[in-house]
């Protein structure tokens, strides 16, 4: 188990795109395996490789209450949109910042599996909204895109001063 550093908001590698996944080896599923562990660890449902410092499109999910439904998608593409919901969203680059997003509530994904194979997914609800998450983060856009310009700068500057302050160390930590 490895467990990866998530990027923290406003990291200048959050905006960039992931690259295309062209080979399908052991040390893809490795690094999948690791992001499972990693969002499991946070806690999360969805972890983009873009938000571990890993440009590739691929990204995990899992968002059944046993963390028992794992899903991966590489090089995934939004084939459809419908409906309309309006969503409380977090997420592990933005630590402790929760917003309310507008997003279809249904999709249909095309991506790639852990071997390269292509499959199509129709979603709605959570999974729905986190597979939109997600497909951002690999695009380089991040859910506080879609607040105002006034509440984007108020998490700029949590996010900018939660990186200034001194950590604190318990007795015996280095």
């Amino acid at each position: 188990m490895a467990l990866l550093k998530i990027l923290h908001f406003p990291d200048p590698r959050l905006r960039e795109p992931g690259a295309r996944v062209e080979t399908f080896d052991d040390a893809l599923r490795q690094t999948i395996d690791d992001m499972f562990d990693t969002m499991y660890e946070a806690p999360g449902i969805g972890l983009a490789a873009t938000q571990v410092g890993i440009p590739l499109q691929l990204a995990v999910i899992d968002v059944s209450e046993e963390k028992n439904e794992r899903r991966v998608m590489i090089n995934p593409e939004l084939l459809d949109r419908g409906g309309h919901c309006d969503s409380e969203e977090g997420c592990l680059s933005v630590p402790g910042y929760f917003d309310t997003v507008a997003r279809a509530e249904r999709v249909r994904l095309r991506a790639q599996d852990v071997h390269g194979e292509p499959y199509e997914l129709e979603a709605e609800g959570l999974l729905a909204v986190c597979i939109q998450h997600e497909i951002d983060h690999l695009n380089g856009h991040l859910f506080i895109d879609y607040l105002s310009d006034l509440k984007r700068r108020r998490v700029r500057r949590q996010m900018e001063k939660i990186r200034r302050e001194p950590r604190a160390t318990s007795p015996g930590s280095a």
